[in-house]
């Protein structure tokens, strides 16, 4: 049964995930940050917290890649594309490993302290690799803040949205931990 629950747990993790990259919304504004970090925090074994955003990337992606940004940007995307950035996905390893350390245990403290090192570490990471990957940029220091300066207002979006998705997700498993737990007299 338990099985059967996490499965259930992860695919609709997936699911919300990949909603939120795909309907409409403000850069930066979706729920895989939050994913990520309650994957880290709640899903055993940890392969499959690893493979949850990460599955929520790829699908996503696949469509937003060869359809959405292709029709946008044609001169840009061209050919089949079968991932996004690198640097994305690597961001998001990470935020899963910071839910396995920053919540061992569901307090407000720990989920807004989780939700503040996702957020800044998917900054971080991602606006490292724009620097590293773009001519434009020059690859010296300076180029580095510009980059990272350049990027702030996005970075908004990034701690709101991980906030906002983190405090649902963590308050819907508590509740329902807490509504589910069967009655002391039929243990």
């Amino acid at each position: 049964m338990k099985n059967i629950s996490t499965i259930n747990l992860v695919l609709g993790l997936i699911l919300v995930g990949i909603l939120s990259r795909l309907i409409p919304h403000a850069p930066n504004f979706t729920a895989v940050g939050a994913t990520a970090l309650f994957a880290g925090a709640t899903i055993r074994p940890s392969w499959l917290a690893y493979l949850l955003p990460l599955t929520v990337l790829w699908i996503s992606d696949l469509y937003l890649n060869n359809g959405m940004y292709k029709n946008m940007f044609p001169e840009y995307y061209t050919g089949w594309r079968w991932m996004g950035d690198l640097w994305v996905y690597l961001s998001f390893i990470g935020i899963v490993l910071l839910g396995k350390v920053f919540i061992q245990k569901i307090k407000i403290k720990n989920v807004v302290l989780g939700s503040l090192a996702a957020s800044l570490s998917f900054f971080m990471i991602t606006n490292f690799g724009v620097w590293l990957g773009n001519p434009a940029w020059p690859q010296n220091v300076g180029g580095l803040g510009a980059c990272y300066a350049f990027a702030l207002p996005f970075f908004g979006n990034t701690l709101a949205a991980d906030l906002l998705f983190s405090s649902v997700l963590f308050g819907i498993y508590l509740v329902s931990k807490k509504a589910f737990k069967p009655h002391p007299a039929i243990q």
